[in-house]
This record gives C-alpha cells, structure tokens and sequence, in this order.
C-alpha cells in the first residue's frame, strides 16, 4: 500500500466504540485492503486497564468511579491504568511493522519522538526517562520529595497482533487533570500529571495539537498523510462512532 498514512479525526468517541473501530481497522490493514491509518480522537471519561493492571490502582473501588461518570474498562494493550477523558489528545496508529523492520521498541521509540517534538513546537519542553513509561516534563525524575520533579504529560500503552498495532499514545492537552489524582496512574505512586496547558504552552487545544502530531507521525515514519473519512477505509459511519465534537 506504498508510504500513505490515512489521517481519521474521529471527533469525541466513547472507549469502546473507538476500540471496535481499531479492530476493524487492524483487520482491513492486515488484509492489505488499506494502507497505514492514524485516528486522532477524545475519549469520554474513561480509566482503562493494560494487561498488567493490578485492583489497587483503583483504590476507591470501581462503584465509586462509577458514580463520578467515569467508565471503568479492561483493555488488550501493555501497561497500567490510565485516564482518558475530553481535552486529552489521543491517537491510536494502526500500522503495519514489517515495513519498519517489525521492531516494536523502535516503534515505542519513535512514538515518543512523535510526542516529545510534538510538545516542543507547542511550549513545553518534555522527555523520557529511564524505567519509567510515557513522556514527562523536564526535571528530575519523580521520587519523595524531590524538588523541582518531571510531571507525567503523556502516556504509551500499545497491541500488536500479526504485526499489525492497535492503541497508542495519549498526551494531556487543556483537560481536567483530578482523575488522575483519584488512581495510581500507570502504576507509578507519587507521580503528578500535568497538562500543555498547565505547563503554560501555546495554543493548547486538542485539534491544534492533533494536528502537530499528524505531522510529526508522518515525518517520523516516513508517510504521506492525507485526511479521509469512514467510508474511505471501508467502514460505515454511525451516530455510535465517527464524528462527534472535538
């Protein structure tokens, strides 16, 4: 299917509905019938569980997240539990390794370069840090009372199946940063999350920002990106998956 990368804004989207599309999306590239797809979205408030989530990342027990409006769901990808919730960009790649050497670390590695040069163009400076996961702000790695400590700004948690990937990464935008404060984020205890828009960035919305990350994802694995909608990748659009606001 050549170097296309096929962009999909998928507007606001419930957790569930953006994970069915995945998996028909993932079918499709596998068959060959589609090139590389990027879909860019919100989710609806949501705590997702990776494969290695443990019960006391939820200390208040699920009902009590339940009443809040907070959806509570176990997933197939790698890591903890996160948070997912309006303003947090998200971008889930369905990508064909084997075109990149089928090396799924490097693939993680260059998610983060995405994010980090991502996050430089929009004002806040960021990096990773060694045995922990995700991006973070500059500063020292976060420990007891360490002055000055990297907050946790966006996350990673990735499938693979047939080397095809599902899920992605997630960066906080101009969301509402409190349901983190409710969990153990990816399992990391003492951690504080932060925003582009509490680290003071330049334009901090979720369509600008989806935008950069486009670009950089492209730029990153040598694609040409071009926006389409669901019928050009096979799928039906319905009031349930494509098109809500951003």
């Amino acid at each position: 299917m050549g170097t296309e990368l096929l962009l999909l804004d998928c507007g606001t989207l419930p957790y569930k509905d953006a994970w069915e599309v995945q998996l028909r999306l993932a079918e499709r590239r596998s068959e060959g019938a589609i090139p590389d797809v990027l879909m860019l979205l919100q989710h609806s408030p949501v705590y997702t569980r990776g494969r290695r989530a443990k019960a006391e990342e939820l200390p208040m027990g699920e009902a009590w997240y339940e009443e809040r409006g907070i959806e509570i769901l176990d997933t197939d990808r790698g890591g903890l539990v996160t948070y997912h919730g309006p303003g947090q960009l998200v971008a889930y790649p369905i990508v064909d390794l084997a075109p990149l050497g089928g090396d799924v670390h490097e693939y993680v590695r260059g998610l983060e370069r995405v994010m980090i040069g991502s996050l430089a163009e929009h004002g806040v400076g960021a990096q990773t840090i060694e045995g922990l996961t995700g991006v973070w702000t500059q500063g020292p790695p976060p420990g007891p009372a360490v002055a000055g400590a990297a907050k946790k700004i966006g996350s990673i948690g990735i499938h693979v199946s047939k080397g095809i990937t599902t899920h992605g990464l997630a960066v906080n935008v101009d969301n509402d940063l409190q349901p983190f404060e409710w969990v153990v984020p990816c399992g990391i205890q003492g951690v504080t999350m932060t925003s582009i828009a509490r680290e003071g960035g330049s334009d901090a919305t979720v369509a600008a920002f989806g935008a950069t990350v486009a670009r950089n994802f492209a730029a990153e694995f040598g694609r040409e990106a071009r926006t389409v909608g669901l019928d050009d990748v096979g799928l039906e659009a319905s009031p349930a998956t494509v098109g809500g606001e951003r």
